[in-house]
């Protein structure tokens, strides 16, 4: 029930109203508050402290910056402004005494600030005794309470009326708003009283439920306090000896402990390990090798991963956008994060990128992680020689430290990070282990799960770990390792797509390096081709990014020297020679001139696929071979054998049985001061001696690769893209290769295919039919060659099949 009265405190309506979003005041109570909204400080433009009363409400919600009727409680109290300060900042502090209920009944609309109509509020007391005997209880309540609720029930002893201390305890329990309004709300002095009663026996069972609980973790912390004190003692002792405690280190690291996730055995060894340390002091040498110990083991992620992303189509295409060409890697990739993402299976694989340098084996690393989401981390190998390199120092030695694996898993902090192990081909050998073997255990799926650092000497799991490794040659590489990896060739890239790597990758890069704006340049199509062709040779794109760097430096200085020439800069065939220089190479490395005793042949070096002639010469002597060119013994044994054969045809051949009485043979392969090795230049060889000894000359536009047998059998050999791709750049277009290679021309680019005729051989008959001119039909219709099982020659012009 609702009792409106007359009070001499009351304004007359329509009064200023200010909402409060937080907190209730009640009457009788002092409090001050900031003022900042723009209606508030309206209010007090012609407010005069000491007289000024007016309406204190408060929201519903704090977050409401405009309330309304309906978002205001509907009882307020009237207060007098006692003062008013104003800050530096401008900002106002308002200080209020609250004077007595009233019920907002309505809300005038105002253009600055908020006018509303109340009605005082009556407080009746039904029953003055009941009332004293009320807050009587109430006091004694709060005396048992004590603390500062005991000490305010005493400040408040003065206080006559009932329901003026009920207020004044309900402001001093900080109730929060909801009931704090119950309170204010409640006008009936009795009900008033035993409402703030209740909430002081709540504030009371809490208080008694707090103490329990808090008695209890004193307890469950004791043990832990006494030895918290004993080890503070312990500090001070050793202070007092003159050792270093050490504590701050060792407190740091016990408090890291706790929070680190750290699989059982781990986290046995580290508590282990601080226990020793702490009982060592500071002042001994081994503290610092325990302490060096715990941060690697409290560094290291144990079992912290790494996001990967599965969506394999935005894989796919970045690493389109990163690297052109080299589809058989990106295929890989993408076909075991599919598995990834079906299976749920974490396993990690390893590949081994081999090829010539400047392919793009190492960035494709960094490619792959950023695709995946992965972590990236490389590790080069090149020239390293010590197994302690790969599994760490045991502790036992001075400056002990993990190996290369630990570091950069500490490195990367996560357990499935992309780790490229950069030139593995390249690792030494030294007399107290070898790197290479050490690498058997971390590339190994089923092993590596467990890999042991000699520092840690813990298993750290690698599975999970994306292995990429690079070579340049296989030659180098063991066995068992070579078993243990994905091998995944690398060959060289045609000029076409070369010029489009310049184009997309090569110089946006370079004019960025170079401050030079890229809509400033136009290089002609014919200028790029150029430079491809003219000035570098090989399978990579290294030295054409270099040649572009030049390019670029010499556009720099044209534009320092002439700032006022307009900033256009155009770059065509023609003045190529006047930024890069001379051409360094030409264009067709071969003869148009056919010649007799002369074959071009096919090779592959670490480099790329390359070609190589074979120079063949008799004078008179008597009988001596002489074979130079620094040949590898492969290669000279291969030589004898195409000697040999030919001897042994000489009848079919026409050629004088006993030539090798009267004259020397001298088989030169150029580039002397090149190692050559391998048994590919076989079939190169056979047709050199034949034609020398025929007199036939062998076709300029073609060149030649495979393995010759004593019997005149053409043997696979392999690096067939390679070889094809060099052919192609020295303006071959003519290319034998045996029988059994024709599965690896499914590799080359359909551009290659299209350029090139392949004719495939089984025997040497079908070799010199397709090499020396005028064919070799005569010779095996002489008998020169015996018959094969096989189909005959096998040309493919412009296709694999």
């Amino acid at each position: 029930m609702t009792h409106r009265v007359f009070s001499p405190d009351a304004p007359e309506s329509p009064f200023p109203l200010l909402p409060l979003r937080n907190g209730v005041l009640f009457p009788g109570q002092v409090t001050t508050l900031a003022v900042g909204r723009p209606q508030s400080l309206e209010i007090l433009k012609n407010a005069r402290p000491g007289q000024t009363v007016i309406g204190v409400g408060v929201q519903r919600d704090p977050a409401t910056t405009e309330p309304g009727l309906d978002d205001l409680y509907k009882v307020g109290v009237f207060a007098r402004i006692a003062g008013i300060t104003r800050h530096q900042n401008n900002s106002l502090m308002l200080s209020l005494q609250g004077l007595s209920r009233f019920e907002l009944v309505a809300f005038e609309e105002h253009a600055q600030t908020w006018m509303v109509h109340g009605e005082p509020l009556r407080e009746p007391v039904r029953d003055e005794l009941e009332a004293r005997f009320l807050a009587e209880a109430l006091r004694d309540q709060l005396n048992k309470i004590g603390g500062p609720l005991g000490k305010i029930a005493a400040d408040l002893q003065g206080i006559e009326t009932p329901g003026r201390f009920a207020d004044r305890i309900a402001s001093a329990l900080e109730l929060p708003v909801a009931k704090a309004m119950q309170v204010l709300e409640t006008t009936d002095v009795l009900d008033r009283l035993r409402l703030v009663i209740s909430f002081v026996g709540e504030l009371s069972t809490l208080n008694e439920v707090r103490q329990k609980i808090e008695e209890e973790v004193r307890k469950e912390l004791q043990k832990n306090q006494r030895e918290h004190i004993l080890r503070e003692q312990l500090k001070v002792i050793k202070k007092e000896l003159g050792e270093d405690p050490a504590g701050d280190i060792t407190d740091t690291l016990r408090e890291r402990l706790k929070k680190a996730d750290l699989p059982d055995d781990v986290r046995k060894v580290a508590e282990r390990e601080l226990n020793r340390l702490d009982a060592m002091g500071g002042a001994q040498a081994e503290s610092n090798v325990s302490r060096t110990y715990l941060e690697w083991l409290l560094d290291l992620p144990w079992k912290v991963r790494a996001e990967v992303k599965d969506d394999i189509g935005a894989v796919a295409q970045k690493l389109d956008d990163d690297h052109d060409g080299l589809d058989e890697v990106k295929q890989r990739i993408l076909e075991h994060l599919a598995v990834m993402k079906v299976a749920k299976n974490p396993r990690g694989t390893i590949l081994c990128l081999v090829g010539p340098p400047g392919v793009g084996k190492t960035s494709l690393g960094q490619s792959i992680a950023d695709a995946t989401g992965r972590p990236f981390t490389r590790i080069a190998l090149g020239g390293v020689r010590d197994e302690a390199e790969i599994r760490g120092h045991r502790r036992t030695y001075v400056g002990a430290i993990p190996g290369r694996i630990v570091a950069a898993m500490k490195k990367v902090g996560a357990k499935n990070p992309v780790m490229l192990l950069d030139e593995i081909d390249k690792l030494g050998q030294w007399w107290n282990g070898s790197p290479e073997s050490a690498l058997l255990e971390v590339l190994d799926p089923e092993q590596n799960h467990t890999f042991t650092d000699h520092y840690l000497e813990l298993p750290f799991d690698l599975s999970e770990v994306l292995f990429i490794c690079t070579a340049n040659s296989l030659e180098t590489i063991s066995g068992p390792l070579r078993d243990r990896l994905e091998i995944v060739e690398l060959s060289g890239y045609t000029h076409e797509e070369k010029q489009r790597i310049a184009r997309r990758h090569l110089i946006p890069r370079q004019l960025e390096d170079h401050g030079i704006a890229e809509e400033t340049l136009t290089i002609s199509d014919e200028a790029l081709a150029a430079i491809v062709s003219d000035y570098t040779r090989e399978s990579g794109v290294r030295q054409l990014n270099r040649q572009i760097i030049r390019l670029c430096r010499a556009l720099a200085l044209k534009m320092a020297k002439d700032p006022e020439g307009g900033g256009k800069l155009s770059v065509g065939k023609d003045d190529l020679h006047g930024l890069l220089g001379k051409k360094r190479h030409e264009p067709d490395a071969i003869e148009n001139v056919s010649r007799v005793g002369v074959a071009t042949g096919l090779a592959w070096t670490p480099v790329g696929g390359d070609i190589l002639f074979v120079e063949t010469t008799r004078m008179p002597g008597k009988g001596k071979i002489e074979i130079t060119g620094k040949l590898g013994d492969v290669m000279q044994e291969s030589a004898r054998a195409a000697l040999s054969y030919a001897r042994s045809q000489a009848a079919a051949l026409g050629i004088d049985g006993a030539f090798l009485e009267n004259e020397d043979l001298h088989i030169h392969v150029p580039s002397g001061a090149v190692p050559k090795d391998g048994p590919s230049a076989g079939v190169t060889m056979f047709t050199a001696i034949t034609s020398l000894l025929t007199g036939r000359a062998v076709r300029s536009d073609t060149a030649m690769t495979g393995e010759c047998s004593l019997r005149g059998r053409v043997l696979p050999v392999g690096g067939i893209k390679s070889k094809v791709l060099a052919a192609e750049r020295a303006g071959i277009t003519r290319v034998i290769l045996p029988k059994k290679n024709e599965r690896d021309l499914e590799e080359l680019p359909e551009a290659t295919r299209q350029a090139l005729t392949f004719i495939l051989a089984e025997d040497m008959h079908e070799v010199l039919d397709a090499a020396l001119e005028g064919g070799a039909a005569d010779l095996t219709a002489a008998g020169a060659f015996p018959k094969v099982p096989a189909p005959g020659p096998g040309a493919v012009s412009g296709s694999a099949s």
